[in-house]
């Protein structure tokens, strides 16, 4: 991956080139930022600028041997880390046991990739992937060997939100005195999620979301779509290259979201409790990382409902549908019961993280959505 392949981020990739010409690359490194905004590129793209044997002052020449290797992701001295769950086909669950399916999904994706697509890759929707001590024990032994050919070996751990709290103080020693040339990139989207003791060790590097002109231009480039659908695209994005290229595509999850939720609210609202029953059977068998989504929906939809209610339409960005029905919406989010309804659907995220079981916890919550929206102002 070459930083010029890599969607905006321009003063990232100038403080990252900075530190290889200052001979002062930091060991143990944090890359924060939401998902879509292209942290797993820039990690890939800064290894083999470091390892480039023909580096220019901007990027990695693309040419060398370890650039051939970098742009396969088959580099000796490149490891990947990331949340695993046993399937069918492995029953031990280990990073490298997957490693085939990685390297294809990231060169599909050219990088950019998010969770609920990895699950989807390695067919675990229904499981919580975690990067567990089998994973971190590997990252012990790995290290300690010499590095085949490169200058530094990197260690690149994907979600490290997802380090098991048992098996992540087996990482500390390592984290704090690394063998010499050694590089740990750590890429996470919540850093609540991560222990402070692991947290410490690194240097944050916080990825800010993308420029609408550098996602417009993306988008025109390599999606090949007009200006204008690219420009609305864009304003729906938040800063995601992944939101902006879905935004186009208007994905089938997100109409299924949609839906979901208006037949949701609606059944609460009339208190229809046989119905009710059946679309939680109906939920409860979609997988939890596809649960958590159609949660969030909903929290944006709650979030849109108020806003027009304190009169700022204006930051409202749906679609003509979505529009139409969170202005019928809106009058049942009030200031009464904002506050009730975004805590328990926090709490449901919360819980479904922490394999709640999806029947109880979403019959559960909709008996107090039907309460919440009869709540007067």
């Amino acid at each position: 991956m070459l930083f010029k392949e890599i969607v905006g981020q321009e003063e990232i990739k100038k403080r990252l080139i900075q530190t290889v010409k200052d001979n002062r690359v930091s060991h143990a490194q944090l890359f924060l930022g939401k998902n879509g905004i292209g942290k797993l590129a820039l990690a890939i793209a800064y290894a083999q600028y470091i390892n480039c044997k023909a580096k220019s002052e901007s990027d990695a020449c693309g040419v060398c041997p370890s650039c051939l290797k970098y742009e396969k992701l088959a580099h000796p001295d490149l490891h990947f880390i990331y949340p695993v769950a046993a399937t069918k086909e492995v029953k031990t669950a280990k990073s490298e046991k997957f490693i085939d399916k990685w390297r294809a999904l990231l060169l599909e994706q050219n990088q950019y990739i998010s969770i609920n697509e990895w699950y989807a890759k390695i067919e675990i929707e229904n499981k919580q992937g975690i990067i567990n001590k089998d994973d971190c024990n590997s990252i012990i032994k790995t290290l300690g060997y010499k590095s085949y050919e490169a200058e530094y070996k990197v260690m690149i751990i994907w979600m490290a939100e997802k380090l098991f709290h048992a098996a992540a103080p087996k990482l500390l020693k390592i984290l704090e005195e690394p063998p010499e040339k050694t590089l740990f990139i750590l890429i996470a989207e919540n850093q609540e999620q991560i222990i402070n003791t692991i947290i410490s060790r690194t240097q944050i590097i916080k990825i800010p979301n993308i420029n609408d002109e550098s996602l417009t231009k993306a988008l025109v480039d390599q999606k090949e779509c007009k200006l204008a659908d690219a420009e609305i695209a864009v304003n729906l994005a938040g800063g995601s290259f992944k939101n902006a290229v879905k935004n186009i595509q208007y994905s089938e999850e997100e109409k299924i979201n949609f839906n979901y939720f208006v037949k949701w609210m609606r059944l609460c609202y009339e208190n229809k409790m046989p119905e009710i029953v059946n679309f939680v059977a109906d939920i409860s068998k979609i997988g939890r990382e596809r649960q958590k989504t159609f949660l969030s929906y909903a929290l944006r939809a709650a979030r849109n409902s108020i806003l027009i209610n304190f009169n700022n339409p204006e930051l409202v960005k749906l679609e003509a549908e979505e529009l139409k029905f969170i202005n019928k919406f809106s009058p049942f989010i009030n200031s009464s019961n904002i506050e009730s309804f975004v805590n328990e659907l926090n709490s449901a995220v919360y819980a479904i993280e922490r394999n709640a079981n999806p029947s109880i916890l979403f019959l559960d919550l909709s008996l107090k959505s039907a309460r919440l929206l009869k709540v007067k102002p």
